[in-house]
C-alpha cells in the first residue's frame, strides 16, 4: 500500500493540542473543553478537538477540528458535551488504536487531553504505551513515511476525570460529580414534602455500580434514615437493622423515612439489595407497616447545566492540563489533574486507575476495610459522621460515662449562610449519641445578652431533635442570628451567663463577625474564669473572608446561586447581541466571591477590592470591549457580563461603571446594570456547603470534646483552647486564634492577609481575553494590612 501523501505540518512550528471527551457524559466538560482550547491559545499552540470520542480519533477527518478561541464561546453553561461521546469497539482493537494514531500524526497532534472516566484514560494510557510500536506498524506497513513518524516519537496524554460517579481514587471530587449530586438532592427535597405529608417511606435509587459517592453524599445532606452503599454494607442483619433505626425515628414522632441505595448495593455475603427488597421490608404488615414508594432516579442524575463548583474545577484543570502537557518529557508518567481538599495538583495516572479497579475487586471478594481504605479522606469521614449522627440506635457504644457528659452551647453570628443549619444538625446529632447537652443560644450575642431569661420562652434553650432533624436542607439560621459582638452586647453580661448556665463548651458557626466575637472571648478569658472553656469556629460566611481557612459554609450555596443569576442575565444579553451587563456582587472587602463567579460564567472583566478600579483600567477595558463587539459581528452567544464587588471602589459602583460603558460606546452596544443583592445568600444550600457542614461540624464537637476534664488553666494555656477550624491546601486543620489573629488576619478590611484565590485573577482574565489587552499598572489597590486589629 502507498503511503499517505498528506504531509503533517513540520515539527518546529507551533505545538499542536488536541482534547476529547470520553464514556459517559458529565456536566462541566465544556468548561473543561473550553479552558483546554483557550488556554492552549493563550500559550501559542493550536488546539483542536476530537469529536464524538475515540470514534472520532479513529476515523478522523472532519472529527478532529481545529478551534478558535470564539468557537468555545458560551460553552460553559452549556450541559452534557457539545463535542460529542460514544462508545467505540474499534478503539478496544489494535488496527483501531492504529488509525487513531495514523489520524493524529497527520493532524500534526503529539499531546492528547481527555476527559472522561477510569475505562476511557485506561485506554489513553494503554494508547501511549503501545505508540512507539503503532508508529513502527505504520511505517512498515506503509501507511506512512519514516519521515512522516519523525517527528511525532513520544504522545504526551494528560486525563481530566469527568465522571458523575466521583469512582476514582486520587481525587476528591471528579467533574460532574457535584452537578450531579445537586439534581439528586433536589429530587429528595421535593420527594420530602409528598412523603411527610402521607406519612410514607420512600426508597430512591441512585447510580453508583462500584461507587457509593452519590448515595453516601446525598444521604448525608439530605439527613436520609439509611444508605446502602457498595463499599460497606451493614456489618450485621440490614433488615433488623432497619427495623430498629426506623422504628426509632417514627417513635420520636417522625412523619417520613427516607431511604437511599446505589445501584450496586449488596449484603455482606455479596447478594444484591434491590430498592423492591427495601421496600417489601418497609411495608410488611406484621413489622413496620408504612405506605412505601420507589423512585428510580435515573439519567436526570446525569443531565443539565453544571454547577458553580463543576465549572470551576473543569476550568483550574483544563489550564492545568495544558500546564502538564507543556512541562511533560518524554519519561513523564502519564498524569491525571486531581484535587485533594482545596488543591488542584498532578498525579500518576496508572496507579489511580489500579487503585480504582483495586475498589471493585475488594468489594467483589468482600473485602470491605480495603475497599473503604482506598477511597478518599473525605469520604471515609463522612461515612463515619453519618452513621454517628444517623445510625442513633445502634450507637450505645458511643454513648460516655455520664462524668464525661458536657453541656455545649451553640451560636450563630453575623449573616445567614447556607449549612449554618446542616452543621447544627449534625453537632447536636453527634451530642445526643454521645450524651452531651447541646444547648442553644438563639439570635446570637444580642438574644443571650438580653432575652435568655425571656417567658415563655427564653433565647437559652435545649434542642428539640424532632425539629432540628428536619434542618439538613433549611437555609438561613433557624436558631437566628446577627452581627452583634460580645463587647457590644456586654462582655461582662456574657461571662456571667456562661457560668449562669453552666456552659462546658462554645460552638461558634459564623463569618468575620464570628471570628472577632471569639477574640474578643478569648482575649477575655484572663479576667473572667467562666470563659475559660475550649471555643471553636465552624466559619460559615458567603464572602469566604474568614482567616484560617480557604473554605467557608455558604460560599458554594451564593456561587451556584449567582451563576443561575448571571446565566439568565446573559441569556438577556446574548439575544440583544450587542449587550453587556455590569453585575454587583457581594462579599464585602474580600473578592472571592466575584472572582469565583467571574471563572465560572466567562465574565468579560471582574472588579475587586483587592485590585481596586482605576480610570485608566475602565479606558483599557472599554477599549477591550469595543474590540470584542467588532469581532463578534452579531454572532450568537456574543452577550457579555462584569462582575463588581459592592466594595471594589468608593466611587466606581455597577451603575456608574455601565453609564461610562454606555457612554463610550457611541451607540456600538449598550450596557445595563443589575444588583441581584441578598438574593446571593441563597435558599436552599448547596450538597457541597451540606455535606461539608457535617463533617466539620462533628470534627469541631470531637475538638471541644478533648478537652473534657481539663482544668480551666490547662484550656488557658493550650494554643488550641481557642481555635477555628478550616480547609487549608490539602488539609483540615483546627488552628489557633491568637496565631490566625496576629499572622494571618487583615483586620482593616476583614479578610485573610494571603488569599489563597488570588491566582485565580490571572485565569479569570486569560480566558476571557481580557489579558490581551494593555493593561495599567497603577490600579489602585486596597491597602494591606499589618495594622493592629481593632479593639
Amino acid at each position: 500500500m502507498a503511503p499517505t501523501t498528506q504531509t503533517p505540518p513540520p515539527r518546529d512550528k507551533k505545538r499542536r493540542i488536541a482534547v476529547m471527551t470520553s464514556g459517559g457524559d458529565s456536566p462541566g466538560m465544556n468548561a473543561a473543553v473550553r479552558a483546554v482550547v483557550r488556554f492552549a491559545i493563550e500559550k501559542g499552540c493550536e488546539a483542536y478537538c476530537v469529536y464524538e470520542g475515540y470514534e472520532g480519533l479513529v476515523r478522523g477527518n472532519d472529527l478532529i477540528r481545529k478551534m478558535t478561541w470564539l468557537d468555545v464561546r458560551g460553552w460553559l453553561s452549556e450541559g452534557g458535551t457539545l463535542i460529542g461521546t460514544a462508545r467505540c469497539m474499534a478503539f478496544y482493537e489494535r488496527s483501531g488504536r492504529l488509525l487513531g494514531a495514523k489520524n493524529l500524526i497527520l493532524n500534526g497532534i503529539d499531546a492528547l487531553i481527555i476527559c472522561g472516566g477510569d475505562g476511557s484514560l485506561t485506554g489513553a494510557d494503554k494508547f501511549r504505551a503501545e505508540w512507539p510500536s503503532l508508529l513502527k506498524e505504520l511505517v512498515q506497513t506503509k501507511e506512512l513515511t519514516q519521515a512522516q513518524v519523525e517527528p511525532f516519537q513520544h504522545l504526551n496524554i494528560v486525563g481530566l476525570v469527568g465522571s458523575i460517579d466521583n469512582d476514582m481514587s486520587g481525587t476528591d471530587a471528579t467533574i460532574g460529580c457535584y452537578s450531579a449530586l445537586g439534581r439528586i438532592c433536589q429530587m429528595v427535597d421535593y420527594i420530602e414534602a409528598t412523603a411527610s405529608s402521607h406519612s410514607r417511606a420512600f426508597v430512591i435509587e441512585v447510580m453508583g455500580r462500584h461507587c457509593g459517592w452519590l448515595a453516601l453524599m446525598a444521604g448525608v445532606a439530605t439527613g436520609a434514615d439509611f444508605v446502602f452503599i457498595p463499599e460497606k454494607p451493614s456489618q450485621g442483619n440490614w433488615r433488623e437493622e432497619m427495623r430498629k433505626i426506623v422504628k426509632k425515628q417514627r417513635e420520636y414522632g417522625k412523619r417520613k423515612t427516607i431511604v437511599i441505595v446505589a445501584e450496586g448495593a449488596h449484603d455482606l455475603q455479596g447478594s444484591k439489595i434491590s430498592p423492591e427488597m427495601i421496600k417489601d421490608l418497609l411495608s410488611e404488615k406484621n413489622g413496620l407497616g408504612l405506605d412505601t414508594r420507589i423512585t428510580t432516579l435515573g439519567h436526570v442524575q446525569r443531565g443539565g447545566q453544571a454547577c458553580a463548583f463543576d465549572r470551576y474545577l473543569a476550568t483550574v484543570q483544563g489550564v492545568e492540563a495544558v500546564n502538564a502537557v507543556l512541562d511533560a518529557t518524554p519519561d513523564t508518567p502519564t498524569p491525571f489533574i486531581a484535587i485533594t481538599e482545596n488543591k488542584v495538583t498532578r498525579k500518576p495516572l496508572v496507579q489511580a486507575v489500579l487503585d480504582t479497579k483495586e475498589v471493585a475487586k475488594a468489594i467483589e471478594a468482600q473485602e470491605f476495610d480495603k475497599a473503604m481504605g482506598l477511597r478518599d479522606t473525605e469520604f471515609i469521614d463522612l461515612y463515619n459522621s453519618y452513621m454517628t449522627t444517623t445510625a442513633s440506635a445502634l450507637n450505645s457504644h458511643l454513648l460516655l460515662p455520664p462524668q464525661k457528659h458536657m453541656r455545649i452551647a451553640f451560636i450563630h453570628v453575623g449573616a445567614p449562610a447556607g449549612g449554618m443549619n446542616a452543621a447544627t444538625r449534625a453537632a447536636v446529632a453527634y451530642c445526643l449519641t454521645r450524651g452531651h447537652t447541646p444547648v442553644a443560644i438563639h439570635n446570637g450575642f444580642a438574644g443571650f445578652a438580653r432575652h435568655h431569661g425571656d417567658q415563655p420562652l427564653g433565647a437559652v434553650r435545649d434542642f428539640d431533635w424532632l425539629e432540628v432533624d428536619s434542618w439538613a436542607s433549611k437555609g438561613g439560621s433557624e436558631i437566628g442570628t446577627n452581627r452583634e459582638l460580645p463587647s457590644e452586647a456586654g462582655i461582662d453580661k456574657v461571662a456571667s451567663l456562661f457560668e449562669l448556665y453552666k456552659i462546658d463548651g462554645l460552638f461558634i458557626i459564623g463569618g468575620f463577625e464570628g471570628f472577632h466575637a471569639l477574640s474578643q472571648l478569648r482575649i477575655a478569658r484572663e479576667k473572667y474564669p467562666s470563659l475559660c472553656i475550649p471555643m471553636t469556629l465552624l466559619p460559615a460566611t458567603i464572602s469566604n473572608n474568614v482567616p484560617g481557612t480557604e473554605y467557608s459554609l455558604g460560599s458554594d450555596t451564593c456561587l451556584d446561586e449567582l451563576v443561575r443569576y448571571c446565566d439568565t442575565i446573559k441569556l438577556s444579553a446574548s439575544a440583544t447581541r450587542r449587550r453587556i451587563f455590569v453585575i454587583e456582587t457581594q462579599g464585602g472587602r474580600s473578592g472571592y466571591i466575584a472572582i469565583l463567579a467571574g471563572l465560572a460564567v466567562g465574565a468579560s472583566a471582574v472588579y475587586t477590592p483587592e485590585e481596586g478600579i482605576s480610570l485608566d483600567m475602565l479606558a483599557a477595558d472599554v477599549k477591550y470591549l469595543k474590540d470584542v463587539f467588532r469581532q463578534d459581528s452579531g454572532h450568537s452567544r456574543s452577550g457579555k457580563l462584569i462582575l463588581v464587588n459592592e466594595k471594589a471602589s468608593p466611587v466606581y459602583n455597577a451603575k456608574l461603571i455601565a453609564d461610562i460603558i454606555r457612554d463610550e460606546a457611541e451607540t456600538h452596544f449598550e450596557s445595563r446594570e443589575s444588583i441581584p443583592g441578598h438574593v446571593q445568600q441563597g435558599g436552599v444550600p448547596s450538597p457541597m456547603d451540606r455535606t461539608r457542614a457535617v463533617r466539620l461540624a462533628i470534627k469541631c464537637m470531637e475538638h471541644l470534646e478533648k478537652f473534657e476534664g481539663c482544668s480551666r488553666e490547662k484550656i488557658l494555656n493550650d494554643p488550641l483552647g481557642s481555635s477555628v477550624i478550616g480547609i487549608k491546601g490539602a488539609s483540615v486543620v483546627f488552628s489557633s486564634m491568637k496565631d490566625v489573629e496576629e499572622k494571618e488576619t487583615d483586620w482593616p478590611n476583614r479578610r485573610p492577609r494571603n488569599e489563597h484565590w488570588l491566582g485565580l485573577t490571572k485565569i479569570v482574565d486569560t480566558l476571557s481575553g481580557r489579558s490581551k489587552s494593555v493593561r495599567p499598572q497603577n490600579a489602585k489597590v486596597s491597602k494591606e494590612a499589618a495594622q493592629p486589629k481593632p479593639k
